[in-house]
């Protein structure tokens, strides 16, 4: 694939959450000097659509001071913003998500799908007030192999806002050796991120819900933005318990940027590369 170029998806339909989530394109798009794309999927008369989506998009233009594209598509939503996400091979995807998604729900084709299935960087936003701009980035870390790489990702959007890291660390294991693996290797990305020349705390803490907890310290330190890695394929096990991925998606009133993690031999010593 080609690298990103400079544009954010934004799928727009008729709820208030998609018009809070493109009032929060704005800046991104401003410091990344970025086109903003507006998308609606197969809602009723397509002209009358466009014509709603062409309004909304020379207001948009106004308010980011960035250029704005309209389209309209027809087909099932969530397929469709993959597959313009993978012809333009945006920066970001943009997504408002307006209520919390049941297991029920979770079995068809919905947005969880949708962004675990997709090889773009997504941002789901589903509360309803949130900061001009980006203070604080929450990292999560575990002893994956994927999370290394949310690592530089959250170095390269601190740079962009000029944000402060704050990394957890959850300690869930009885096996003494594996939590001082973690306690090491989070220092490890604490002193990488700082060597980076960007602000960075670090914590620690023990639990058995981790979803729950991460979103609680979320909160506790005012976070804009919660960075996690998804899998492009779930287990049936995964898929009914849910993941900690897809519990922090459909739960999170606190934005989360979601991407998939490339293939990556393991190392016990962190390295970004």
């Amino acid at each position: 694939m080609s690298a990103p170029g400079n544009s954010i998806l934004v799928p727009i339909d008729s709820t208030e959450q998609t018009i809070i989530a493109l009032g929060q394109t704005y800046n991104l798009a401003r410091l990344t000097g970025s086109k903003i794309i507006l998308l609606s999927v197969d809602e009723g008369n397509p002209p009358l659509v466009q014509k709603r989506l062409d309004e909304l998009a020379k207001e948009a233009s106004t308010k980011s001071g960035q250029p704005v594209e309209a389209m309209v598509r027809k087909g099932n939503v969530y397929e469709e913003i993959n597959k313009v996400a993978d012809v333009i091979n945006p920066l970001f995807v943009m997504i408002g998500l307006s209520s919390k998604i049941t297991l029920g729900k979770i079995i068809g084709k919905n947005a969880f799908k949708m962004v675990r299935e997709s090889k773009h960087p997504v941002i789901t936003i589903r509360g309803k007030v949130h900061r001009d701009g980006c203070k604080t980035i929450l990292l999560p870390l575990d002893l994956t192999k994927e999370t290394r790489e949310k690592v530089n990702k959250a170095i390269e959007l601190a740079k962009i806002f000029n944000a402060d890291i704050r990394v957890i660390s959850i300690l869930t294991q009885k096996d003494e050796a594996a939590e001082n693996k973690l306690i090491s290797y989070s220092n490890q990305v604490w002193k990488y991120i700082k060597d980076q020349e960007v602000r960075c705390t670090i914590k620690t803490l023990r639990g058995s819900d981790i979803p729950q907890m991460i979103m609680d310290y979320g909160h506790e330190v005012e976070a804009d933005l919660i960075l996690i890695m998804t899998k492009a394929e779930l287990s049936m096990k995964e898929f009914f318990i849910g993941t900690v991925a897809q519990r922090i998606i459909n739960e999170s009133d606190i934005p989360v940027l979601s991407f998939r993690p490339m293939e990556r031999k393991d190392t016990t010593v962190f390295n970004p590369y």
